[in-house]
């Protein structure tokens, strides 16, 4: 099978951190802290709603690989008109909820638009819910089949990768093949807290389970020196490696 353009060449290209702040400042703050120690930036909802967005593009066109985290989600033309207009920004990684006529219309977005640099990533199942609270939102079946059955919609659309828990990456990777990178938030290191993420799984682990890229983003932000906490990562991903 083919390799996908998108996967990574080393252990730090692999470690996204979450630039999860409220301010612009605070974001530049973090960004300085983790120089040099970090392989991508993603940039969420909250610093989008407070001038990330513009953030993104300036540390885009400063080198620096960057996640804009949108999890996109709406009417076909809609989704592909904005695609087109995220594919200009110079972003490497977006996110729509992986959904197969969002998918499909995205794919057709940056398809118009000509940009084979933009890999666009469905997100099956957010790593915040388990079995309980999709039963509340009105699915069937264990998170597992929801995850599964999105991950082959999405390589069915021609997306360039998913986001998923690392704990299902494993099952998911033959499925997937080498042409979609995978990429899992809930990655805390040993002894850090699991927050808000329910379905959770170590640098290591993940990286041993098939996990293309991991975001860490609390266990290096809230870190008393985050350049040290994202050293720490990338070693223990380094390891895995090896």
């Amino acid at each position: 099978m083919p390799t996908s353009p998108f996967a990574p060449k080393t252990a730090l290209d692999r470690l996204m951190l979450p630039v999860d702040v409220p301010t612009v400042a605070e974001a530049e703050k973090l960004v300085a802290q983790t120089e040099g120690h970090v392989g991508v930036y993603k940039i969420g909802m909250e610093l989008q709603f407070a001038g990330g967005l513009e953030f993104a593009r300036e540390l885009a066109e400063g080198g620096k690989k960057i996640f804009l985290d949108v999890k996109l989600h709406d009417i076909d033309n809609t989704i592909t008109k904005a695609v087109r207009n995220v594919a200009k920004m110079g972003m490497t990684f977006m996110t729509l909820h992986a959904y197969p006529k969002t998918m499909r219309a995205a794919v057709k977005g940056l398809q118009e638009e000509g940009n084979p640099n933009l890999c666009m990533l469905g997100v099956t199942v957010l790593t915040s819910m388990d079995e309980d609270d999709l039963v509340a939102a009105g699915y069937r079946g264990p998170v597992a089949d929801v995850v599964e059955v999105r991950a082959r919609d999405a390589r069915a659309a021609g997306m360039g990768g998913i986001v998923c828990a690392a704990t299902e990456a494993e099952k998911l990777r033959p499925i997937l093949g080498d042409e979609l990178v995978i990429v899992t938030p809930g990655i805390r290191p040993s002894g850090s807290a699991a927050d808000d993420q329910r379905r959770v799984m170590t640098p290591a682990d993940a990286i041993r389970s098939g996990s293309d890229y991991l975001v860490v983003g609390r266990p290096i932000s809230k870190a008393a020196d985050p350049g040290a906490a994202a050293r720490s990562v990338v070693d223990e991903i380094a390891a895995a490696l090896s």
